[in-house]
Protein backbone atom coordinates (compact mmCIF):
# COMPACT_ATOMS: atom_id res chain seq x y z
CA UNK A 1 0.00 0.00 0.00
CA UNK A 2 1.27 3.42 -1.04
CA UNK A 3 1.72 5.62 1.91
CA UNK A 4 0.81 8.44 -0.08
CA UNK A 5 -2.89 6.97 -0.18
CA UNK A 6 -3.29 6.18 3.26
CA UNK A 7 -6.06 7.68 5.07
CA UNK A 8 -6.21 9.62 8.30
CA UNK A 9 -8.12 7.91 11.10
CA UNK A 10 -9.76 11.03 11.64
CA UNK A 11 -11.02 11.10 7.59
CA UNK A 12 -15.40 11.63 7.74
CA UNK A 13 -18.03 11.87 5.62
CA UNK A 14 -19.23 15.20 5.80
CA UNK A 15 -22.24 17.12 4.88
CA UNK A 16 -24.66 19.67 6.38
CA UNK A 17 -23.10 19.54 9.86
CA UNK A 18 -22.96 15.89 10.19
CA UNK A 19 -19.96 13.83 10.39
CA UNK A 20 -19.95 9.94 9.43
CA UNK A 21 -16.81 8.83 10.54
CA UNK A 22 -14.97 6.19 8.33
CA UNK A 23 -14.61 2.46 9.81
CA UNK A 24 -11.19 0.86 10.04
CA UNK A 25 -10.23 0.89 6.31
CA UNK A 26 -7.08 -0.87 5.08
CA UNK A 27 -5.61 2.25 4.00
CA UNK A 28 -5.95 3.87 7.43
CA UNK A 29 -2.60 1.37 8.39
CA UNK A 30 -4.60 -0.84 10.97
CA UNK A 31 -5.07 -3.93 8.57
CA UNK A 32 -2.21 -6.04 10.79
CA UNK A 33 -3.37 -8.21 13.46
CA UNK A 34 -4.77 -6.46 16.56
CA UNK A 35 -4.28 -9.43 18.86
CA UNK A 36 -0.36 -9.00 18.10
CA UNK A 37 0.79 -5.48 17.65
CA UNK A 38 -1.97 -3.60 19.78
CA UNK A 39 -2.29 -0.94 16.84
CA UNK A 40 -5.91 -1.33 17.07
CA UNK A 41 -7.29 1.01 20.15
CA UNK A 42 -9.13 -1.13 22.99
CA UNK A 43 -12.80 0.04 23.49
CA UNK A 44 -14.43 -0.76 26.30
CA UNK A 45 -18.45 -1.02 27.65
CA UNK A 46 -20.31 -2.05 30.83
CA UNK A 47 -23.87 -3.17 30.36
CA UNK A 48 -26.08 -3.63 33.81
CA UNK A 49 -29.20 -5.22 34.15
CA UNK A 50 -31.37 -4.87 37.74
CA UNK A 51 -32.70 -6.48 40.51
CA UNK A 52 -30.25 -9.11 39.90
CA UNK A 53 -30.18 -13.10 39.09
CA UNK A 54 -31.08 -16.61 40.05
CA UNK A 55 -28.15 -18.44 41.08
CA UNK A 56 -28.99 -21.63 40.38
CA UNK A 57 -30.55 -20.86 36.85
CA UNK A 58 -26.98 -18.62 36.41
CA UNK A 59 -24.57 -20.36 37.63
CA UNK A 60 -22.33 -22.96 35.97
CA UNK A 61 -22.33 -26.30 38.20
CA UNK A 62 -18.38 -27.14 39.25
CA UNK A 63 -16.95 -29.58 36.68
CA UNK A 64 -20.14 -29.45 34.58
CA UNK A 65 -20.55 -28.34 30.73
CA UNK A 66 -24.32 -27.82 31.11
CA UNK A 67 -25.79 -24.17 30.55
CA UNK A 68 -27.72 -22.45 32.89
CA UNK A 69 -31.16 -21.91 31.55
CA UNK A 70 -30.39 -18.06 31.99
CA UNK A 71 -27.43 -17.90 29.34
CA UNK A 72 -28.43 -20.42 26.64
CA UNK A 73 -28.87 -18.01 24.53
CA UNK A 74 -24.85 -17.13 24.53
CA UNK A 75 -24.15 -21.05 23.39
CA UNK A 76 -23.10 -19.99 20.25
CA UNK A 77 -20.61 -16.82 21.69
CA UNK A 78 -18.86 -18.86 24.65
CA UNK A 79 -15.86 -19.10 23.22
CA UNK A 80 -16.05 -15.37 23.28
CA UNK A 81 -17.37 -15.38 26.68
CA UNK A 82 -15.56 -15.16 30.64
CA UNK A 83 -18.21 -16.33 32.85
CA UNK A 84 -17.03 -15.42 36.57
CA UNK A 85 -18.16 -16.34 39.66
CA UNK A 86 -17.90 -15.02 43.31
CA UNK A 87 -17.15 -11.64 42.83
CA UNK A 88 -18.70 -9.51 45.77
CA UNK A 89 -19.38 -6.03 45.86
CA UNK A 90 -18.83 -4.67 49.67
CA UNK A 91 -19.28 -1.49 49.13
CA UNK A 92 -22.96 -1.92 48.03
CA UNK A 93 -23.43 -4.11 51.34
CA UNK A 94 -26.21 -2.52 53.86
CA UNK A 95 -23.69 -2.00 56.73
CA UNK A 96 -24.80 0.59 59.49
CA UNK A 97 -27.27 2.24 56.49
CA UNK A 98 -29.97 -0.60 56.69
CA UNK A 99 -31.93 -0.76 53.71
CA UNK A 100 -31.26 0.30 50.03
CA UNK A 101 -29.91 -2.32 48.06
CA UNK A 102 -31.03 -1.10 44.84
CA UNK A 103 -29.36 2.33 45.17
CA UNK A 104 -26.46 1.22 46.24
CA UNK A 105 -25.87 -1.99 44.17
CA UNK A 106 -26.48 0.93 41.27
CA UNK A 107 -24.04 3.70 42.25
CA UNK A 108 -21.71 1.43 43.54
CA UNK A 109 -21.17 -0.83 40.88
CA UNK A 110 -18.53 0.73 38.52
CA UNK A 111 -17.40 3.31 41.29
CA UNK A 112 -16.12 0.73 44.24
CA UNK A 113 -16.92 3.41 46.39
CA UNK A 114 -19.60 3.36 49.21
CA UNK A 115 -22.22 5.96 48.27
CA UNK A 116 -23.52 8.74 50.83
CA UNK A 117 -27.19 8.11 52.22
CA UNK A 118 -29.75 10.88 51.93
CA UNK A 119 -31.53 12.88 49.56
CA UNK A 120 -30.16 15.17 46.54
CA UNK A 121 -27.97 17.61 48.56
CA UNK A 122 -26.22 14.74 50.11
CA UNK A 123 -24.55 12.85 46.89
CA UNK A 124 -21.72 11.47 46.67
CA UNK A 125 -19.73 8.49 45.67
CA UNK A 126 -16.94 8.21 43.39
CA UNK A 127 -15.46 8.67 39.66
CA UNK A 128 -16.79 5.30 37.78
CA UNK A 129 -14.49 3.29 35.99
CA UNK A 130 -15.33 4.18 32.65
CA UNK A 131 -15.34 7.81 33.70
CA UNK A 132 -11.69 7.61 34.71
CA UNK A 133 -10.96 5.61 31.42
CA UNK A 134 -12.65 8.60 29.10
CA UNK A 135 -10.60 11.31 31.67
CA UNK A 136 -7.38 9.82 30.23
CA UNK A 137 -7.85 8.81 26.93
CA UNK A 138 -11.06 10.13 25.59
CA UNK A 139 -9.32 12.81 24.12
CA UNK A 140 -8.56 10.82 21.55
CA UNK A 141 -11.35 10.17 20.22
CA UNK A 142 -14.72 12.85 19.00
CA UNK A 143 -16.76 11.75 21.82
CA UNK A 144 -14.90 10.51 25.22
CA UNK A 145 -17.75 8.60 25.77
CA UNK A 146 -21.61 7.89 25.23
CA UNK A 147 -24.35 6.44 27.75
CA UNK A 148 -27.08 4.87 27.13
CA UNK A 149 -29.87 3.47 28.71
CA UNK A 150 -33.48 1.74 28.21
CA UNK A 151 -35.10 3.71 31.24
CA UNK A 152 -34.83 7.60 31.81
CA UNK A 153 -33.62 9.13 35.20
CA UNK A 154 -35.56 8.92 38.17
CA UNK A 155 -35.16 12.51 39.16
CA UNK A 156 -34.86 14.80 41.98
CA UNK A 157 -35.31 13.61 45.75
CA UNK A 158 -35.39 10.12 48.02
CA UNK A 159 -36.22 6.62 45.95
CA UNK A 160 -35.11 3.86 48.26
CA UNK A 161 -35.16 3.92 51.69
CA UNK A 162 -33.87 7.80 52.25
CA UNK A 163 -30.95 7.50 49.09
CA UNK A 164 -30.78 10.31 46.53
CA UNK A 165 -32.97 8.77 43.15
CA UNK A 166 -30.13 9.46 41.42
CA UNK A 167 -27.88 6.65 42.58
CA UNK A 168 -30.78 4.07 41.28
CA UNK A 169 -30.30 5.40 38.25
CA UNK A 170 -26.91 6.02 37.42
CA UNK A 171 -24.00 3.65 36.55
CA UNK A 172 -21.56 6.53 35.59
CA UNK A 173 -20.02 8.97 37.42
CA UNK A 174 -18.08 11.89 36.26
CA UNK A 175 -17.04 13.18 39.58
CA UNK A 176 -18.27 11.94 43.26
CA UNK A 177 -21.56 14.30 43.20
CA UNK A 178 -21.78 14.62 39.07
CA UNK A 179 -23.65 11.31 37.24
CA UNK A 180 -23.47 11.24 33.22
CA UNK A 181 -26.77 11.96 31.72
CA UNK A 182 -28.01 9.34 29.67
CA UNK A 183 -29.76 8.53 25.96
CA UNK A 184 -32.29 6.73 26.33
CA UNK A 185 -34.04 7.84 22.92
CA UNK A 186 -32.12 6.22 19.66
CA UNK A 187 -32.41 9.10 17.28
CA UNK A 188 -31.00 11.84 20.40
CA UNK A 189 -28.14 8.87 20.67
CA UNK A 190 -28.03 8.89 16.66
CA UNK A 191 -27.28 12.68 16.50
CA UNK A 192 -25.28 12.17 19.48
CA UNK A 193 -22.75 10.19 17.78
CA UNK A 194 -23.27 11.58 13.57
CA UNK A 195 -23.45 15.62 14.28
CA UNK A 196 -20.73 17.62 14.05
CA UNK A 197 -20.10 19.45 17.21
CA UNK A 198 -20.88 23.02 15.78
CA UNK A 199 -24.44 23.77 17.31
CA UNK A 200 -25.38 26.45 14.63
CA UNK A 201 -24.61 23.01 12.06
CA UNK A 202 -26.13 20.48 14.18
CA UNK A 203 -29.48 22.69 14.33
CA UNK A 204 -28.97 22.52 10.50
CA UNK A 205 -28.79 19.08 10.46
CA UNK A 206 -31.82 18.00 12.77
CA UNK A 207 -34.11 20.50 10.29
CA UNK A 208 -33.02 18.97 7.06
CA UNK A 209 -32.97 14.83 8.58
CA UNK A 210 -36.47 15.91 9.87
CA UNK A 211 -37.59 16.63 6.43
CA UNK A 212 -39.65 13.75 4.49
CA UNK A 213 -37.10 10.44 3.23
CA UNK A 214 -34.21 12.67 4.18
CA UNK A 215 -31.30 10.80 5.19
CA UNK A 216 -27.91 11.23 6.97
CA UNK A 217 -26.26 9.30 3.83
CA UNK A 218 -28.21 11.55 1.89
CA UNK A 219 -25.90 14.89 3.29
CA UNK A 220 -22.55 13.41 2.70
CA UNK A 221 -23.77 11.04 -0.51
CA UNK A 222 -21.08 13.59 -2.47
CA UNK A 223 -18.22 12.77 -0.07
CA UNK A 224 -18.89 9.29 0.16
CA UNK A 225 -18.71 8.74 -3.56
CA UNK A 226 -15.27 11.14 -4.06
CA UNK A 227 -13.69 9.03 -1.05
CA UNK A 228 -14.87 5.50 -3.28
CA UNK A 229 -13.27 6.42 -6.04
CA UNK A 230 -9.80 6.31 -4.29
CA UNK A 231 -9.64 2.76 -2.33
CA UNK A 232 -9.26 -0.69 -3.25
CA UNK A 233 -11.46 -3.42 -3.85
CA UNK A 234 -11.56 -4.69 0.01
CA UNK A 235 -11.67 -1.06 1.67
CA UNK A 236 -14.57 -0.32 -1.02
CA UNK A 237 -16.86 -3.36 0.27
CA UNK A 238 -16.07 -2.29 3.41
CA UNK A 239 -17.10 1.08 3.03
CA UNK A 240 -20.64 -0.33 1.20
CA UNK A 241 -21.22 -2.30 3.86
CA UNK A 242 -20.63 -0.03 6.35
CA UNK A 243 -22.60 2.80 4.86
CA UNK A 244 -25.35 -0.16 4.21
CA UNK A 245 -25.34 -0.80 8.10
CA UNK A 246 -25.71 3.04 8.86
CA UNK A 247 -28.88 3.47 6.60
CA UNK A 248 -30.73 0.20 7.75
CA UNK A 249 -30.44 1.47 11.47
CA UNK A 250 -31.45 4.66 10.38
CA UNK A 251 -34.47 3.38 8.66
CA UNK A 252 -35.25 1.77 11.97
CA UNK A 253 -34.89 4.93 14.10
CA UNK A 254 -37.37 6.88 11.45
CA UNK A 255 -39.88 4.32 11.85
CA UNK A 256 -40.40 4.62 15.46
CA UNK A 257 -40.21 8.48 15.73
CA UNK A 258 -42.77 10.02 17.21
CA UNK A 259 -43.79 6.60 19.23
CA UNK A 260 -43.92 7.65 22.72
CA UNK A 261 -43.28 5.14 25.69
CA UNK A 262 -42.46 5.20 29.25
CA UNK A 263 -38.60 5.13 29.69
CA UNK A 264 -39.34 5.01 33.36
CA UNK A 265 -39.99 1.58 33.92
CA UNK A 266 -43.27 1.93 35.09
CA UNK A 267 -42.86 4.66 37.66
CA UNK A 268 -45.41 7.51 38.10
CA UNK A 269 -43.27 10.82 36.92
CA UNK A 270 -45.05 13.88 35.80
CA UNK A 271 -42.13 14.65 33.40
CA UNK A 272 -43.23 14.96 29.84
CA UNK A 273 -41.92 11.67 28.33
CA UNK A 274 -39.13 11.47 24.78
CA UNK A 275 -40.19 10.56 21.81
CA UNK A 276 -38.81 8.09 19.41
CA UNK A 277 -38.50 5.33 22.27
CA UNK A 278 -39.35 1.54 20.99
CA UNK A 279 -42.22 0.00 23.30
CA UNK A 280 -40.84 -3.09 22.59
CA UNK A 281 -37.59 -3.80 25.08
CA UNK A 282 -35.69 -5.91 22.35
CA UNK A 283 -36.23 -3.51 19.44
CA UNK A 284 -35.25 -1.01 21.52
CA UNK A 285 -32.07 -2.61 22.97
CA UNK A 286 -31.09 -4.06 19.71
CA UNK A 287 -31.29 -0.48 18.37
CA UNK A 288 -29.01 0.83 21.32
CA UNK A 289 -26.77 -2.05 20.53
CA UNK A 290 -26.43 -1.10 16.90
CA UNK A 291 -25.68 2.81 17.51
CA UNK A 292 -22.86 1.28 20.07
CA UNK A 293 -21.16 -0.66 17.14
CA UNK A 294 -21.41 1.70 14.78
CA UNK A 295 -19.26 4.02 17.73
CA UNK A 296 -16.88 1.08 18.26
CA UNK A 297 -16.49 0.38 14.82
CA UNK A 298 -15.95 4.03 13.71
CA UNK A 299 -13.68 5.00 16.88
CA UNK A 300 -15.97 7.93 17.68
CA UNK A 301 -15.92 6.72 21.05
CA UNK A 302 -14.16 4.15 23.17
CA UNK A 303 -15.80 3.89 26.43
CA UNK A 304 -19.82 3.39 26.90
CA UNK A 305 -22.28 2.24 29.36
CA UNK A 306 -25.86 0.58 28.71
CA UNK A 307 -28.48 0.29 31.26
CA UNK A 308 -30.71 -2.39 30.67
CA UNK A 309 -33.25 -0.93 33.26
CA UNK A 310 -32.56 1.31 36.41
CA UNK A 311 -32.59 -0.06 39.73
CA UNK A 312 -35.82 -2.03 40.77
CA UNK A 313 -36.78 -1.48 37.64
CA UNK A 314 -40.58 -2.29 37.20
CA UNK A 315 -40.72 -2.78 33.69
CA UNK A 316 -43.03 -5.52 32.58
CA UNK A 317 -42.49 -8.12 29.21
CA UNK A 318 -45.64 -8.66 27.96
CA UNK A 319 -44.33 -9.34 24.64
CA UNK A 320 -42.32 -12.79 26.43
CA UNK A 321 -45.84 -13.38 28.49
CA UNK A 322 -44.75 -11.63 31.85
CA UNK A 323 -47.25 -8.66 32.63
CA UNK A 324 -45.79 -8.58 36.34
CA UNK A 325 -43.41 -5.90 37.06
CA UNK A 326 -39.83 -7.04 37.20
CA UNK A 327 -38.97 -5.67 40.39
CA UNK A 328 -41.70 -7.39 41.86
CA UNK A 329 -40.48 -11.36 40.61
CA UNK A 330 -37.58 -10.77 42.17
CA UNK A 331 -39.19 -11.07 45.32
CA UNK A 332 -40.20 -14.31 44.01
CA UNK A 333 -39.45 -16.43 47.15
CA UNK A 334 -39.95 -20.22 46.42
CA UNK A 335 -43.15 -19.26 44.22
CA UNK A 336 -42.65 -21.32 40.51
CA UNK A 337 -44.57 -18.68 38.64
CA UNK A 338 -42.55 -15.89 39.82
CA UNK A 339 -38.96 -17.45 39.41
CA UNK A 340 -40.51 -18.03 35.59
CA UNK A 341 -41.24 -14.95 34.92
CA UNK A 342 -37.59 -14.03 36.37
CA UNK A 343 -36.27 -16.75 34.76
CA UNK A 344 -37.68 -15.68 31.18
CA UNK A 345 -36.94 -11.98 31.82
CA UNK A 346 -33.24 -12.28 32.55
CA UNK A 347 -32.86 -15.13 29.12
CA UNK A 348 -34.52 -12.09 27.17
CA UNK A 349 -31.87 -9.84 28.11
CA UNK A 350 -29.42 -12.14 27.62
CA UNK A 351 -30.57 -12.92 24.63
CA UNK A 352 -30.55 -8.83 23.28
CA UNK A 353 -26.60 -9.13 24.77
CA UNK A 354 -26.06 -12.03 22.52
CA UNK A 355 -27.26 -10.20 19.13
CA UNK A 356 -24.72 -7.79 20.76
CA UNK A 357 -21.82 -9.92 20.42
CA UNK A 358 -22.61 -11.31 17.09
CA UNK A 359 -22.91 -7.91 15.83
CA UNK A 360 -18.99 -7.48 16.61
CA UNK A 361 -17.83 -10.47 15.45
CA UNK A 362 -19.38 -9.65 12.11
CA UNK A 363 -16.79 -6.30 11.51
CA UNK A 364 -13.43 -7.34 10.11
CA UNK A 365 -10.49 -4.85 11.98
CA UNK A 366 -7.23 -6.20 10.86
CA UNK A 367 -6.73 -9.73 10.85
CA UNK A 368 -9.21 -10.07 13.61
CA UNK A 369 -13.10 -8.99 14.42
CA UNK A 370 -13.89 -5.69 16.51
CA UNK A 371 -15.02 -8.05 19.49
CA UNK A 372 -10.93 -9.56 19.60
CA UNK A 373 -10.56 -5.22 20.52
CA UNK A 374 -13.03 -4.68 23.44
CA UNK A 375 -13.56 -5.44 26.99
CA UNK A 376 -17.18 -5.74 27.82
CA UNK A 377 -18.74 -6.48 31.18
CA UNK A 378 -22.44 -7.58 31.11
CA UNK A 379 -23.43 -7.62 34.95
CA UNK A 380 -26.02 -6.30 37.94
CA UNK A 381 -25.43 -4.80 41.05
CA UNK A 382 -26.88 -7.49 43.10
CA UNK A 383 -26.33 -10.74 43.31
CA UNK A 384 -29.71 -12.42 43.97
CA UNK A 385 -32.84 -9.66 44.08
CA UNK A 386 -34.58 -11.87 46.23
CA UNK A 387 -32.18 -11.27 49.20
CA UNK A 388 -30.80 -7.98 48.05
CA UNK A 389 -27.34 -9.33 48.42
CA UNK A 390 -23.84 -8.08 46.93
CA UNK A 391 -22.27 -11.02 46.90
CA UNK A 392 -21.44 -13.66 43.64
CA UNK A 393 -22.09 -11.47 41.21
CA UNK A 394 -23.76 -12.31 38.29
CA UNK A 395 -20.93 -11.05 35.53
CA UNK A 396 -19.60 -11.87 32.34
CA UNK A 397 -16.62 -10.47 30.85
CA UNK A 398 -16.69 -10.99 26.65
CA UNK A 399 -14.15 -10.03 23.86
CA UNK A 400 -10.67 -10.66 23.53
CA UNK A 401 -9.36 -7.03 25.10
CA UNK A 402 -6.51 -6.99 22.42
CA UNK A 403 -5.11 -10.34 23.44
CA UNK A 404 -5.23 -9.86 27.42
CA UNK A 405 -8.30 -11.73 27.94
CA UNK A 406 -8.55 -15.48 27.70
CA UNK A 407 -12.19 -15.97 27.06
CA UNK A 408 -14.41 -19.67 26.39
CA UNK A 409 -14.13 -20.21 30.08
CA UNK A 410 -15.74 -20.19 33.73
CA UNK A 411 -14.22 -19.39 36.76
CA UNK A 412 -15.99 -20.76 39.72
CA UNK A 413 -14.25 -18.83 42.28
CA UNK A 414 -12.40 -15.68 41.34
CA UNK A 415 -9.42 -14.11 43.87
CA UNK A 416 -10.74 -10.61 44.22
CA UNK A 417 -13.46 -8.27 43.93
CA UNK A 418 -15.51 -6.58 41.79
CA UNK A 419 -13.01 -3.33 41.77
CA UNK A 420 -9.98 -5.05 41.31
CA UNK A 421 -12.18 -6.41 37.89
CA UNK A 422 -12.25 -2.69 37.12
CA UNK A 423 -8.71 -2.39 37.83
CA UNK A 424 -7.96 -5.23 35.77
CA UNK A 425 -9.78 -3.23 33.18
CA UNK A 426 -8.31 -0.08 33.17
CA UNK A 427 -4.51 -1.42 33.31
CA UNK A 428 -5.27 -2.90 29.97
CA UNK A 429 -5.94 0.23 28.62
CA UNK A 430 -2.25 1.33 29.50
CA UNK A 431 -3.41 3.24 32.44
CA UNK A 432 -0.45 3.37 35.11
CA UNK A 433 -2.70 3.39 38.27
CA UNK A 434 -2.38 0.99 40.82
CA UNK A 435 -5.77 1.53 43.06
CA UNK A 436 -9.42 1.47 41.73
CA UNK A 437 -12.39 1.42 44.52
CA UNK A 438 -11.76 -0.43 47.05
CA UNK A 439 -9.23 -2.68 45.10
CA UNK A 440 -5.33 -2.88 45.50
CA UNK A 441 -4.02 -5.34 42.87
CA UNK A 442 -6.10 -6.23 39.77
CA UNK A 443 -7.93 -9.13 39.24
CA UNK A 444 -5.63 -12.11 38.55
CA UNK A 445 -8.48 -14.31 36.59
CA UNK A 446 -8.99 -12.49 33.05
CA UNK A 447 -5.92 -14.59 31.73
Amino acid sequence: MSSALRLSRRTALKGLGMALALPLLEQMGWADDPRKTGKAPLRMAHITFPNGAIKEYWRFAPNSDKIPRILEPLKPHLRDVLVLHGINNQPASPGPDGAGDHARGIACLLTGVRVRKGGSSGIYTGISVDQLACQKLGLYTTLPSIELSIEGSNGAGSCDDGYACVYASSTSWRSPTTPMAKETVPRAAFMRLFADRNQSQAAQAQAALAAENSSLLDLVNADAKSLRGSLGGNDSRKLDEYLDSVRALESRIQKISGHEDDAFGGMKTDLKLPSGVPKDFAEHARLMYDLLALAFQTDTTRFATFMLGNGASYRSYPEIGVPNPHHELSHRGSDPAKIEGLVKILTYQVTQFGYFLEKLKGIKEGRGTLLDNCMLFYGSGMGDGDRHDHDDLPILVAGGGGGTIRTGRVVQQCRGTLSDLHLAFLLRLGLPITSFGESKAPLPDLL
